[in-house]
């Protein structure tokens, strides 16, 4: 049967056709991006150390002032710091990405291009040149690229641009069925170019749900083409009566390489940004790295501190060894199979 299938895959010509013990082409991830955050990363790949996929379309998803874009731009930087000759192509709707902001999130604006689009038609031929291009280069030649859009649930299709310039103030009903041809397109395609792709996007309340539901924007192509969908939604966070930054609660809506429907929280404040070690006490805990005692976590060298000393100055508190515990934590808390 071995013998048979080699000789399959020979006659029938696809180029990306292997066994599966040889490696998946499209399919198999070889690398991760790092989200900035420890407990994200492990949610997203099921290791404190992994983070996006590398070859995948991961989309985040919330309301307004969830920190979609603060999360993407934090993403562009960690993989343009990771790769030195890497470039990202960011592709923007909403007219709210600066050279100030850019420069100021320590993102190497001479490896960032910005592509406005308005339409997804627009969106779809330029990402579909791009990778074509990609493509025909030779492989050893390729460099590390990343695809950002920002946001999905801005784009217009040409049928609204059209009528709207005609005064028509009918709604476009084909918006969802041209988004999912589109994905149906790009899928594939940045599979086999290696190629990750970011998307941020809307999220509204169901109506007539007998429990408060939450549904992304923009039809099902997004859904079917993404590997991972993270649900974004925030509280406050105060210091006192002072309001310092925000909680964001992250849930695994949907994903092909974690445990779905976990939910994890990281923290953003307004002076130091994301929190990379927040949510980790939390997992700890759970696992029997540190013990609760009152109102304090007990290490497990006997100490006993607070979560705020111990978050305040964590690479005194997270040693080599704790963090190494925390890894075999979260495979067990997010992977498949454990």
């Amino acid at each position: 049967m071995n013998e048979f299938l080699k000789n399959v895959v020979k006659e029938i010509g696809n180029e990306y056709a292997t066994l599966a013990v040889d490696g998946i082409e499209a399919g198999d991830v070889d690398s991760y991006i790092d989200t900035g955050s420890y407990i994200l990363n492990a949610l997203l790949s099921g290791s404190i150390h992994g983070g996006l996929p590398s070859n995948k379309i991961t989309a985040l998803a919330g309301e307004s002032a969830t920190g979609k874009t603060y999360f993407a731009m934090g993403i562009v930087k960690t993989f343009l710091d990771a790769n030195s000759d890497a470039g990202v192509i960011y592709f923007e709707s909403e007219s709210a990405i600066t050279k100030e902001l850019i420069i100021n999130r320590g993102i190497d604006a001479d490896r960032m291009v910005i592509f406005p689009v308005s339409t997804v038609q627009e969106f779809r031929h330029s990402v579909l040149r791009i990778l074509d291009s990609y493509l025909a280069q030779n492989e050893a030649d390729r460099k590390p690229l990343f695809l950002c859009l920002d946001s999905l649930g801005m784009l217009s299709t040409t049928k609204e641009m059209e009528d709207t310039a005609l005064g028509k103030e009918t709604r476009d009903m084909s918006r969802a069925q041209v988004l999912k041809a589109a994905f149906r397109v790009m899928t594939l395609k940045l599979g086999r170019a290696k190629v990750p792709m970011l998307v941020t996007n809307h999220t509204y309340d169901v109506i007539g749900s007998m429990f408060p539901q939450k549904e992304m924007g923009g039809g099902s192509g997004l859904k079917y083409a993404a590997s991972t969908i993270v649900y974004l939604s925030r509280k406050k966070e105060k210091d006192g009566t002072e309001v310092i930054g925000h909680i964001i609660h992250c849930k695994n809506h949907k994903s092909r390489l974690t445990v779905e429907n976990k939910v994890v929280d990281v923290r953003l404040t307004y002076d130091k940004g994301l929190d990379r070690y927040y949510g980790l006490l939390e997992l700890g805990e759970k696992y029997g790295v540190f013990k609760k005692v009152s109102t304090r976590y007990e290490l497990p060298d006997g100490s006993k501190q607070f979560g705020k000393t111990i978050l305040n100055d964590p690479k005194t508190y997270f040693t080599e060894d704790i963090m190494t515990k925390l890894e075999e934590a979260a495979q067990k808390e997010f992977k498949y199979g454990k």
